[in-house]
């Protein structure tokens, strides 16, 4: 008994050591049994207290009248599946007759206290099928991407961050072309730039930067980088050529159609994605370090210039999609107070992440007009926590996520390998970075357009 003694304060010692060193391994050693014992327990007491429950229908009740038996209790909804992942449990419910998935959605502050877990959050999977995601232990206070998630998982679909439930943040440039990101000085924007370069590195992609702040932020991974501006009169000439070669890219696309009535229906484009492989132009994705910098001017040429660089971002929002040229707008503040031009560009970026903020305005500006409900939660970011950000769409919803910190040594690296991926497109050619520092890279040979 002595010895048993001694093990069982040891390994309960441990257990403590790792809740509180290393969360993630005492989740996966401990805690995920415990959790899992913890729900199989309480689950129908919980259900009830929750107000989860549904009263027993009608032939039940005339069942027990007629066979004399105690009158049956209200019923949860039946479990479908438990799922143990490495930051919590998943777990789907079949929900009953007159049942709401708002209802869950509403419960989840309850249900994260009755189950003892540090998170819950409730998506609809199909009608009458409810998942619940809760994590064992705080996900973003340190951001450990899964090793199987870190590599891209399709054409233009890269991870980026960590969500508080657990599940890998993507950013999907075919389903959302578009995006806009805010955040105040020292809020982690530009380490989520880092990662967004970094995973778009390895890809079959141009990668097109405009750092008014003469390039320091971009600078060091120019080597991926097909063209880059370190300035706002450069970044009209660049942003012209953009427009140009989107306009030869649908000339392209025009002389691929050839519609007929023998021409198969999957074989008639509409944007570089139905277009042969072999003729697909290099899809491009243009990277906007500070867009206020573009906008702002002191005398009436700089007004020129910024009425003709607002003019060619909304073009490429309006019409870029089809031609494969997506945006990633990056800023402070993106009002009206811009000027004419601003809020036309804002409504075609869809994509949404706020880091932390100044004022509820600034919040205002990123999810006023898609999820007023992000507002709040934006405004709620700890100045203790860069990185940490709330990412919307236009749909309404919203996650809390946070990138996994890449230093700028890391992310250089990752684009200085695959520095060779960075295509040679002929109208981008005159603003291709040169790196004194470094061997030049030989370019592969250019896509067909």
């Amino acid at each position: 008994m002595t010895w048993l003694t001694v093990a069982l304060v040891l390994v309960v010692a441990a257990a403590g050591l790792l809740r509180w060193r290393r969360p993630a391994w005492y989740w996966m050693s401990f805690g995920v049994v415990l959790a899992g014992l913890r729900v199989r327990i309480r689950y129908h007491s919980v259900m009830d207290a929750c107000g989860l429950t549904v009263p027993p229908s009608r032939w039940r009740l005339a069942l027990a009248r007629a066979t004399n038996r105690p009158v049956p209790g209200p019923r949860a909804p039946r479990i479908c599946r438990i799922r143990p992942s490495r930051t919590g449990l998943v777990l789907r419910l079949k929900l009953r007759a007159g049942q709401d998935a708002f209802d869950f959605a509403a419960a989840t502050d309850r249900l994260r206290h009755s189950f003892a877990m540090y998170g819950v959050t409730s998506r609809e999977v199909c009608s009458g099928v409810v998942e619940l995601r809760m994590t064992g232990y705080d996900v973003l206070k340190r951001v450990q991407m899964p090793a199987a998630k870190t590599a891209a998982t399709g054409a233009l679909k890269v991870p980026v961050a960590l969500r508080e439930d657990g599940s890998v943040h993507y950013r999907d440039y075919r389903a959302v072309p578009h995006a806009l990101t805010v955040g105040a000085t020292e809020s982690g924007k530009s380490v989520y730039q880092r990662n967004l370069v970094a995973a778009l590195a390895p890809l079959d992609v141009a990668v097109v930067g405009i750092d008014c702040k003469q390039g320091v932020e971009l600078f060091p991974l120019a080597r991926r980088f097909s063209a880059l501006a370190d300035n706002p009169d450069t970044a009209a000439e660049l942003l012209d050529a953009l427009v140009d070669h989107m306009e030869g890219v649908y000339q392209t696309i025009r002389t691929h159609q050839g519609i007929a009535s023998a021409v198969p229906d999957a074989e008639i484009a509409t944007d570089i994605w139905d277009l042969p492989v072999g003729l697909r132009p290099t899809p491009i994705v243009v990277l906007i370090d500070e867009v206020a910098e573009l906008a702002l001017f002191a005398n009436k040429e700089q007004e020129k210039r910024r009425d003709r660089i607002i003019t060619a971002l909304v073009r490429l929002a309006q019409l870029g999609r089809a031609a494969g040229i997506y945006l990633e707008v990056c800023g402070q503040r993106f009002g009206s107070e811009l000027g004419k031009g601003i809020t036309m560009l804002r409504a075609q970026l869809t994509g949404r992440t706020a880091h932390r903020v100044n004022d509820e305005t600034s919040a205002n500006m990123a999810f006023g007009d898609i999820a007023p409900d992000a507002v709040l939660a934006a405004v709620q970011i700890p100045s203790d926590m860069p990185g940490v950000a709330i990412a919307g769409d236009s749909t309404g919803g919203w996650a809390r996520i946070r990138a996994p910190h890449t230093s700028i040594r890391q992310a250089a690296n990752i684009c200085n390998r695959h520095a060779d991926r960075a295509p040679d497109l002929p109208a981008l050619e005159p603003f291709r970075p040169t790196h004194p520092h470094l061997t030049a890279v030989k370019d592969p040979a250019p896509v067909a357009a």
